[in-house]
């Protein structure tokens, strides 16, 4: 049991004077790359990391179908009808929700996995949530709290839906409850999560592959550069690029950008402006190195992929823009201190950039972060390593 677990019993006790029924869990993840693919198709290539948000759970005894969320982020708790949950949801893309934000996410799995499952009956909750998944770092913090809710409820209310249709849950909550136009790439993550293992996701088919990452074997660490600028996927930036993809596929006559492949990206040059082009260009050649990264971790190992890495981030940058001075600090400084590869992580204007190390490279390179952070006088960056994890538990 971690903190995250201690603080959500604890906050359930103070909101409710019981004790919870169950204590479920779920990761955050890190992408180790494929960024943007997902809402275009595409593929992706993401792991569970340890860091993880705990629901505390518990049945109301009585008939009136409330459900009460409260959180070791909020200040107060937020109590709402579940039949009530119908009217304050879909929200509309960038559209604030009817309750707290931060409330959206697990009223939000309330409301969608009543919408999945085949019957009821749904007896009224009261849930309290903690975390150790860092906020708008880039690491899915909102899959772990959709993670964690729609596993306890699952259970509690005897659902049965499986891994991905609780994943589908989650997004339906993000893109409907919260209005985050994401795509399906950090629930899948978060619920599908396996040591020592990524999850090649086609995110068309909803196939998921376990990709062995060996990280460890090859001697080597994931370190995790968490600039704490903070971001959001509901704000318009996100949205503006999700459009300019929307476009390029019109364009170019395809459902989505996933079936535009490198060999048509001149007959895109001449069909669209500069600017959708280059986000055009980013979405095709990002596929492709997810597609190479598969590959080349299957054939020679998690030593071969760094300039995979680094390309990515370069296209991030240039193409799709999404970077920013302190994410390209990250990675450029991760890199001259010996770094095999790195770029940032997540959907960007924020958030964290990763850096695939040597296991002795460790306080270095580090070290290396934090001083040109200072140096530029950024605000001191947060640093750890991740190990690819499990998913979604039960923990008590």
């Amino acid at each position: 049991m971690t903190a995250a677990h201690d603080d959500a019993r604890a906050l359930f006790t103070d909101l409710t004077g019981r004790e919870p029924d169950g204590l479920w869990s779920a990761p955050g993840r890190v992408n180790l790359i494929g960024e943007h693919t997902d809402y275009n198709d595409g593929f992706v290539l993401p792991f569970a990391i340890p860091q993880r948000t705990v629901a505390a759970v518990g049945l109301r005894d009585d008939d009136r179908g409330r459900v009460l969320v409260g959180s070791t982020f909020a200040e107060e708790p937020v109590e709402v009808d579940l039949d009530e949950l119908d009217e304050l949801f879909p929200t509309a893309p960038g559209a604030h929700p009817a309750v707290p934000e931060w409330a959206a996410y697990p009223l939000g799995v309330a409301w969608a996995l009543r919408q999945a499952a085949a019957e009821g009956p749904f007896r009224g909750l009261d849930i309290a949530i903690a975390s150790d998944v860092p906020v708008g770092a880039g690491l899915s913090s909102s899959a772990a709290i959709e993670g964690a809710t729609a596993s306890a409820l699952n259970e509690l209310w005897g659902t049965g839906l499986d891994a991905t249709a609780l994943a589908r849950v989650g997004r339906r909550a993000e893109n409907e409850a919260v209005g985050a136009p994401t795509g399906i790439m950090d629930q899948m993550a978060s619920m599908l999560g396996q040591p020592d293992t990524a999850i090649f996701l086609d995110c068309r088919s909803l196939e998921a592959q376990p990709v062995p990452l060996g990280v460890a074997e090859a001697g080597l660490a994931i370190l995790v550069i968490d600039t704490r600028v903070k971001h959001a996927h509901s704000t318009g930036g996100y949205r503006e690029r999700r459009a300019s993809c929307e476009l390029g596929a019109s364009l170019m006559g395809v459902p989505a950008l996933r079936d535009v492949s490198i060999a048509d990206l001149s007959r895109a040059e001449e069909l669209m402006d500069d600017l959708t082009f280059r986000r055009v260009r980013h979405i095709v050649t990002e596929n492709q190195r997810v597609l190479d990264t598969v590959r080349v971790l299957r054939e020679r190992g998690a030593r071969a992929i760094g300039d995979l890495l680094v390309a990515s981030h370069t296209s991030m940058r240039d193409d799709f823009e999404i970077s920013t001075v302190e994410l390209d600090t990250a990675v450029d400084t991760a890199l001259a201190a010996g770094a095999l590869g790195a770029r940032m992580t997540g959907g960007g204007f924020g958030g964290a950039a990763i850096a695939l190390i040597e296991q002795d490279a460790v306080d270095a390179v580090s070290d290396a972060v934090t001083a040109a952070f200072a140096g530029s006088g950024f605000d001191a960056p947060h640093l750890f390593t991740v190990t690819p994890s499990a998913g979604p538990l039960r923990d008590a």
